[in-house]
């Protein structure tokens, strides 16, 4: 019984190790911090939005102030401006 649960515990940990090595599982945890635990607040601009999210950061803080806007973010295929509180 222990050396079953020792082969699942080593499986298990060299499978995080690699899920984590990897570069799209850092640029979603990235995203996660810094985007997900904010929280859709407004739209900016025109759609499609043709500028970077530096822009569209501009464009939020422009039109409602910072704060409550903390980021603008271009997401979407439809390319919306979205700012973040």
């Amino acid at each position: 019984m222990a050396k079953n649960i020792n082969s699942v515990s080593i499986t298990v940990l060299l499978f995080v190790l690699l899920v984590v090595s990897t570069g799209n599982f850092k640029k979603k945890i990235l995203y996660c911090i810094f985007y997900e635990a904010q929280t859709f607040c407004f739209e900016c601009g025109p759609v499609p939005f043709l500028g970077t999210n530096a822009d569209c950061f501009n464009c939020c803080k422009t039109k409602y102030g910072s704060p409550p806007v903390v980021s603008g973010v271009v997401e979407g295929s439809e390319k919306h401006c979205h700012c973040y509180c």
